[in-house]
């Protein structure tokens, strides 16, 4: 059993003992600590809250307990009931509510579900805002309504109110994607994918579409993170049919893996890439991703267009606000969450999957070709495990000294950038780990730099 709290929300296994799990008991402490911050802190003047939830086992009974406890606290309930996190994230905006809720562990198996929590703008909290719903749970702080301040519940689907804004968005050509007479090969992972993707396809005017796993019941066919490791089944469909284009979302559809019509995967980190490349051909302007995020979208920016690349902390949250502080145009995260400030401050892969079908449908290339076109980055992920009691700040102060002539960023970790390549360092908040991200321009030269940092940190740690 597991129960992980932090600033963007509550995430655990169901079932176990309270406190160890995302027990019933649990699922009503956070939710009426969440509905308690928000009376006392929103700004907007109407009384609802969004309800949203991704397709996985437990999302059900979870909904009936969120649902009932936000109605104790006295608010008012929009159900949208399965839905993508962005089209729940939209909800909020559309209904002028004063927050919302998301039910789902996002990529996590499925005997883990979560609360993510939005504010009025349907976005995440940010760290403080998340630290006082923790502190107001711990102290149980809340006050339940009496009968005649009962919150109300309407049931509503706003799959097709995302779908059509995004249909709305300028740069979305449906003509483009229509006269392309796309085939396209989709993996739903059983979850809310399967409702939205093949009804996003369709009203762009894709009719050849192949599915994979769309059924919306929760049986994730397979580890639910879209990573190569992990999509053989879509790979094997790429390759036996005429699709010339393969895409994979996860459970709650917030990130989006691209295949290449041979079946080879087009790159997760290269989805924000090549949609940032069609943006900035026609929108001039900044983007951002996070420090771990490839190197590509910033050599893109700068060498291609000539415009501001700038990197934030890891986490969306801290993405969007970056955004919002330098204008951009485009931004995201390399794990394939595309944010798109025209449509809204969310990671949102039916807005990636409009936008790369109109960028491949004008450039008239295959998906292997367009990706080509894109400079070549390898990354590799790997840890330093630390003895208990280790220092471990101390130790990220003596690598920036060590590595103090290159630049170094320090805003999350320390990232060292190299001339032709970088290493991030993250320490974990939970255990004495120091983990260990690096690019290059091979495989070999990615796992050679990190391993030569590494070998500092050992060396430090002695």
């Amino acid at each position: 059993m597991a129960l992980i709290k932090s600033i963007s929300g509550i995430r655990g296994t169901i079932g176990g003992k309270v406190g160890e799990g995302l027990t019933p008991l649990d699922t009503v402490k956070f939710v009426s600590a969440y509905a308690t911050f928000i009376r006392k802190s929103t700004k907007v003047e109407t009384n609802k809250i969004v309800v949203g939830r991704d397709a996985r086992i437990s999302g059900k009974m979870m909904e009936q307990l969120v649902v009932g406890t936000l109605m104790g606290m006295g608010f008012d309930v929009v159900d949208i009931g399965l839905a993508t996190t962005p089209t729940t994230e939209l909800a909020v905006v559309m209904e002028k509510a004063c927050g919302g809720i998301i039910l789902t562990a996002s990529h996590n198996p499925k005997q883990w579900n979560a609360l993510k929590l939005l504010n009025e703008k349907g976005e995440f909290l940010n760290a403080e805002e998340g630290n006082e719903v923790l502190k107001i749970a711990e102290k149980e702080d809340f006050i339940y309504a009496d009968i005649d301040e009962l919150g109300k519940v309407t049931e509503a689907d706003y799959t097709e109110k995302h779908i059509d804004a995004v249909l709305a968005l300028k740069l979305v050509d449906k003509d483009a994607i229509k006269a392309a007479n796309f085939e396209v090969a989709i993996d739903c992972v059983n979850s809310v994918g399967g409702i939205a993707i093949p009804r996003l396809l369709k009203a762009l005017g894709v009719n050849k579409i192949n599915e994979l796993y769309c059924t919306p019941d929760g049986h994730f066919p397979h580890n639910p993170e879209p990573l190569k490791e992990h999509l053989g089944d879509i790979s094997a469909l790429m390759k036996k049919s005429s699709a010339q284009v393969g895409f994979v979302v996860d459970p709650d559809v917030d990130r989006l893996a691209i295949m290449c019509e041979d079946g080879e995967m087009f790159g997760e980190e290269y989805t924000l890439v090549a949609v940032a490349d069609y943006i900035l051909k026609h929108t001039p302007g900044n983007t951002v991703s996070n420090l771990s995020s490839s190197r590509a979208l910033r050599d893109i920016t700068e060498k291609k267009y000539g415009q501001k690349y700038f990197a934030s902390a890891v986490g969306e949250v801290n993405v969007t606000t970056k955004m919002k502080e330098v204008d951009a145009v485009i931004g995201g995260e390399g794990n394939g969450g595309v944010i798109y400030p025209e449509c809204h401050y969310g990671r949102d892969s039916l807005v990636g999957i409009a936008l790369f079908l109109t960028h491949l449908a004008k450039e008239k290339k295959t998906v292997s070709e367009l990706r080509a076109t894109y400079p070549q980055y390898y990354m590799a992920k790997q840890k330093v495990e630390l003895t208990p009691g280790i220092d471990v700040d101390a130790i990220l102060e003596a690598v920036k000294t060590k590595y103090a002539e290159f630049e170094i960023t320090d805003i999350d970790g320390v990232k060292i950038d190299f001339p032709d390549k970088w290493v991030h360092l993250r320490k974990s908040n939970t255990e004495p780990i120091i983990r260990v991200y690096s690019e290059a321009h091979s495989l070999k030269e990615a796992e050679d730099i990190g391993n030569q940092v590494m070998a500092v940190i050992l060396n430090l740690a002695k």
